[in-house]
């Protein structure tokens, strides 16, 4: 019998892994709950007058460029002394400790006053509420300010108490000036304690800080000042800016440039204006001429606007002269430079009229013309005998005559038209090569349409002496006033030419004959005037056939119109078909040409067309002189290519190395993609161009080189070398083909193949 063994027993535990899945769960969804209270917002109300601009879960809080908040409620509020709204906003954990009762909140958005714009930023962003930290008890409910609060005394700056007897029309954030640079802006003003005075509080930017010194002026530039009386009308300003949202000017005196830094706990002074506050710029200035000179009355002006005073003067031992001090505007500080000029103005009685009319009323007193901004500063200065030309800026029209000789005008002589004063000459010089005068001229501003491209100036002085024996004397004079003074006359016989209100050029004649002689009037229009004046000759095989008479730009400003005269052979010239240009001189390795140009100037020459034809009266200069090939007889070829290179109108077509034509023109090709080159081959050497004929691009020089063979250098002439050139082979009998065609069109190759240039074929040609 088999004795079966016990079977083993072990007990087992009732945890399962399938457990671990729901603690897990468990602790993520805790953590989750911890993220979410740690992370929730403060929510705060704050009390709105009005809730426009505020829109929920849009309108954020903004404090330095950072999102801190958001508003997520709005509700009205009618309870208490004042009805609004109460915004609710939910606002970031990390500012917990700033919600203080002294925190300050309001409304950004954009503001359109005369100080400026403000929150241009919110046009694209949109209205935002921004915050002031403060101190205090740890609150959740605030009153929203109206406005922005002012500017913190914990800025970095320079924070000053202005004390004013009245504000003006400053403002707040009125900007304040320092030589018309705004440097700083009112930071807000208000009574003072004895309600006698107003203190402005101001803000001076950091970089700016150190322009205010112990001795600074400051003064009320609100607005235009105006002080009007019989010796003049002197007006005054900052800005524009402080003409419309007032402003502050500051300065420090000269004589006080070494005072100390300020304490900022010192009120300044505000003055009412410039004047009073006594902060001018001192000028030294020589006088030949001080009569009529008053310390402490005779002003400075600039266009009839006052800008200093004469303060002091001595005389010199010789009494020849003196030395006067003057005290300018600081506004004319930039202007102070090596170039400005003084001089007095008092009533004069010359040949050339009376000057100075307006001192006869107000006395006498001295002009200034401001030198160039940024030029080298000076404070000493000689006046000028008499005024110096007016400024091309000055209103009426302004001219520049040429003429051969000076005559008997001066400055301020009449310039007529049909005897009536229209204007005067302001100065008179030599041309750059001494050949000629040059006179500046000025129309006033109720004449200047009097003038156009058809015009004709000439010297009217003195008298005019015609005639003889048999047919008596004729004693010609323009008036009595250009006989004593000297004068120029003009006539416009056409008031319906172009005109122009820039610097126009004409020319001087020397009389009416000469002025108005016969001819036909044409316009040339040129890129550029540079080298070409009124009198410039206009020539056709070295005859002048006619001149240019007067230079104005055209209305696009992009080019230069010159207004001729044809004097000989005007129904050829004058006529469809004719073409200008303008001959320079011409230097080169290969080709020098028209040095007489160096000595005599430029002019313009003339291609009359091949016969009278219409009548044209404006032409479009050629920038180069035409090719006169194209009136010459010869085989003319095109040749095709993907380039131009160097090739150009009057490279050379050679036949082993002999010219045998030239390059006339060149173009793009219908669709582009080539470039068209004309040709035109010799009528002796018509014959060498066949079917078969290779052209190909001979400039440059052409290298080979190899390990065994050596270098081999090549190049079709010197020519070629230099300038560019054009060559081809035609093959050997019967294999040329039959003679080219008149337009026929060939390939330009790059190089040729060795084969071509082992071609001989015997072509008979025609005896010269």
């Amino acid at each position: 019998m088999t004795e079966l063994s016990s079977a083993k027993t072990r007990r087992t535990t009732n945890w399962s892994a399938i457990w671990i899945l729901p603690l897990i769960a468990l602790l993520i969804g805790g953590w989750l709950a911890w993220r979410a209270y740690a992370q929730a917002g403060i929510e705060i109300q704050i009390f709105f007058p009005s809730g426009d601009g505020i829109q929920v879960n849009k309108t954020e809080v903004i404090y330095k460029g950072m999102s801190i908040g958001k508003v997520i409620g709005m509700e009205l509020d009618d309870q208490g002394q004042q009805r609004g709204v109460r915004v609710t906003l939910e606002m970031d954990k990390r500012v917990e400790l700033h919600l203080r009762s002294n925190t300050r909140f309001w409304l950004v958005k954009p503001s359109v006053s005369l100080a400026g714009i403000t929150g241009l930023e919110t046009l694209v962003s949109g209205n935002y509420i921004t915050a002031s930290p403060g101190d205090g008890e740890p609150t959740r409910k605030f009153v929203a300010l109206t406005e922005a609060p002012p500017l913190a005394d914990s800025v970095p700056g320079l924070h000053l108490t202005l004390k004013a007897e009245r504000l003006g029309s400053l403002n707040r954030d009125s900007p304040v000036f320092y030589k018309q640079i705004q440097v700083g802006r009112v930071k807000s003003y208000q009574l003072a304690e004895d309600q006698s005075t107003v203190e402005v509080k101001v803000f001076i930017q950091p970089e700016f800080a150190g322009l205010v010194r112990k001795h600074t002026r400051f003064w009320n530039a609100s607005g235009v000042f105006i002080d009007a009386g019989l010796s003049g009308v002197k007006v005054r300003t900052e800005s524009l800016t402080s003409i419309v949202a007032g402003g502050i000017a500051f300065a420090t005196p000269e004589h006080r440039k070494d005072s100390p830094p300020t304490d900022p706990a010192l009120p300044f002074r505000l003055y009412e204006d410039f004047d009073a506050a006594q902060a001018g710029i001192k000028v030294a200035l020589k006088l030949a001429d001080y009569e009529g000179v008053d310390p402490g009355r005779t002003p400075v002006m600039y266009k009839g606007v006052r800008v200093g005073t004469l303060k002091t003067i001595k005389v010199a031992e010789d009494l020849n002269s003196a030395s006067v001090e003057l005290t300018l505007d600081p506004r004319t500080e930039d202007y102070l430079t090596e170039g400005a000029e003084f001089w007095m103005v008092k009533p004069s009685i010359s040949l050339a009229g009376i000057t100075g009319l307006e001192a006869l009323v107000k006395g006498n007193y001295i002009a200034i013309k401001p030198g160039p901004k940024g030029g080298t500063a000076l404070r000493d200065f000689v006046a000028r005998a008499k005024a110096p030309p007016l400024d091309v800026d000055a209103p009426g029209l302004h001219l520049v005559l040429f003429a051969d000789n000076l005559g008997s005008l001066e400055v301020g002589s009449p310039i007529l038209y049909r005897q009536v004063r229209v204007g005067s000459i302001q100065s008179y010089q030599f041309s750059r090569d001494r050949k000629r005068v040059v006179l500046g001229a000025h129309i006033e501003p109720e004449y200047a349409s009097l003038v156009n491209s058809s015009t004709r100036f000439w010297n009217a002085s003195g008298i005019t002496l015609k005639g003889g024996i048999s047919s008596g004397i004729e004693v010609k004079s323009e008036s009595l006033q250009t006989l004593l003074a000297g004068g120029v006359t003009f006539e416009t016989p056409n008031p319906k030419a172009s005109v122009t209100r820039k610097v126009q050029r004409f020319t001087l004649h020397s009389s009416r004959e000469a002025a108005v002689q016969e001819g036909v009037a044409i316009q040339i229009r040129v890129l550029s005037g540079d080298g070409i004046n009124p009198g410039t000759a206009i020539r056709y095989k070295g005859i002048e056939v006619g001149k240019v008479e007067s230079v104005e730009l055209t209305d696009d400003l992009q080019a230069v119109l010159l207004n001729a005269r044809i004097v000989k052979a005007s129904g050829r010239i004058a006529s469809v078909g004719s073409e200008f240009w303008v001959v320079k001189p011409e230097l080169g390795l290969i080709r020098t040409a028209n040095l007489d140009t160096l000595v005599s100037g430029q002019y313009l020459e003339v291609l009359p067309a091949p016969k009278a034809g219409k009548q044209q009266l404006y032409f479009e200069a050629r920038k180069q002189a035409p090719s006169l090939e194209v009136r010459e007889d010869g085989l003319r070829l095109v040749l095709s290519t993907l380039r131009r290179g160097s090739i150009k109108p009057g490279v050379l077509v050679s036949y082993r190395e002999v010219p045998v034509g030239k390059v006339t023109d060149f173009e793009l090709g219908p669709t582009s993609d080539r470039v068209l080159i004309h040709v035109l081959i010799e009528p002796r050497y018509a014959p060498l161009v066949r079917s078969g004929t290779r052209f190909w691009n001979a400039s440059g020089i052409g290298v080979e080189a190899g390990l065994f063979k050596g270098v081999k250098v090549r190049t079709e002439s010197l020519e070629a070398l230099l300038e560019g050139g054009i060559a081809f082979a035609t093959p050997n009998n019967p294999e040329m083909g039959g003679p080219a065609q008149p337009g026929q069109t060939f390939a330009l190759h790059d190089e040729p193949q060795e084969l071509w240039l082992h071609w001989a074929p015997k072509i008979a040609l025609e005896n010269k």
